[in-house]
């Protein structure tokens, strides 16, 4: 395989990978720009067996999206709405109970909930949603809020940011998700997301969670005008804040959905360009102990194949998926725990059921 890896041009890298040595932004440049999906997951597979072995993790989540009225409007965005648009929505505290009552029968132990960035919503109802859903499933964990809504939750609470938390973590916050880091340079926000807090302020709130003992996740949103140039800038930036504060959990490459959305005139992501972000991601973020296969964005057979690709983590069983789906997703809004465990093992690889934290709840054998 050595030679095969040679002739892909990446002999050095393998090296690298091999004595666990850091991979340089060029070096993740020619990842990127290297064709060879089959280099590129042997690669990526040595990392992933290093860190994790055959172990394939997923959570039994439900999501919850509590309004999807947005001022920020992104153009690769199908989910947010004005306030008098016709799909627009928002929950009430009572709603989302019922939404946490509906499954009450499940053994869900994460409830992942995020939304658009509200402008009337006052900083009590986020409190009150929490101790809502707290009070009707008092061990559940609570991810709520990206680094964007956080933002906007302390501005409307008049608190910084690390006070922010703080309260939130006494209503019931246990850790933040991923979503709103999109891809961060400068260029990309101010054409897809003018309004939309800047990466640079995105990795800084993360940053204040960790401080904070709040775990995050981060994501990066790829396959619409980003070049490969700034989805290892990317990459980069989040490397170098997990070597800062180290409270990173996953990293959850995301496939940018068009149908929909203001950037419809441009196709969705191929099944190698998903593989390889899977990939390079693994080998490059040699610092975030999980990638993600996100089957709701990449369907759950080429989430199967991302296994040998640099992911160990599935996510989880979702639970009714909104953000995805409005922009053209045809996977299920949901999918059981015991399909996870089959396609898991069918991947060659072993089921283990996490808590948020990666706690090892039990092992599918």
């Amino acid at each position: 395989m050595k030679s095969y890896i040679e002739k892909a041009g990446l002999g050095k890298i393998l090296e690298k990978v091999e004595s666990s040595e850091r991979l340089s932004v060029e070096e993740g440049l020619q990842l990127y720009k290297s064709n060879d999906i089959l280099a590129l997951g042997y690669l990526a597979n040595i990392v992933r067996n290093r860190l994790n072995g055959d172990n394939t993790y997923f959570i039994y989540n439900q999501h919850i999206n509590y309004s999807n009225i947005c001022t920020n409007l992104c153009k690769f965005c199908a989910f947010g709405k004005e306030k008098d648009a016709d799909k627009a929505y928002e929950m009430s505290v009572k709603d989302v109970q019922t939404k946490v009552r509906e499954r009450l029968d499940e053994p869900i132990s994460e409830i992942h909930m995020v939304g658009g960035i509200h402008p009337d919503l006052p900083f009590e109802y986020y409190l009150e949603v929490l101790r809502g859903i707290k009070e009707v499933r008092p061990e559940v964990h609570i991810q709520a809020f990206t680094c964007v809504e956080i933002a906007h939750l302390a501005q409307i609470s008049g608190k910084s940011v690390g006070d922010t938390y703080e309260v939130l973590k006494e209503a019931g916050l246990g850790s933040i998700p991923g979503g709103g880091a999109e891809v961060f340079a400068t260029r990309i926000r101010e054409l897809t997301c003018a309004d939309k807090l800047p990466g640079k302020d995105w990795i800084e709130i993360a940053k204040t969670a960790h401080r904070h003992g709040l775990n995050t996740n981060a994501t990066m949103l790829y396959g619409h005008i980003e070049t490969l140039e700034e989805r290892v800038e990317h990459l980069a930036a989040l490397r170098e804040a997990q070597d800062e504060t180290n409270g990173f959990l996953a990293f959850i490459p995301l496939a940018f959905h068009p149908q929909n959305t203001e950037m419809a005139n441009l196709s969705r992501t191929t099944g190698m360009d998903d593989l390889k972000n899977i990939a390079v991601s693994r080998l490059f973020l040699d610092n975030f102990p999980h990638i993600k296969a996100y089957w709701v964005m990449i369907g759950p057979k080429l989430a199967q194949v991302a296994l040998s690709f640099g992911a160990d983590d599935m996510d989880g069983t979702v639970k009714e998926e909104r953000i995805t789906h409005m922009a053209g997703a045809d996977t299920d809004q949901a999918i059981g725990s015991n399909t996870l465990v089959k396609l898991i093992k069918e991947a060659g690889r072993i089921p283990v059921e996490r808590d948020t934290l990666y706690k090892v709840m039990q092992v599918h054998q």
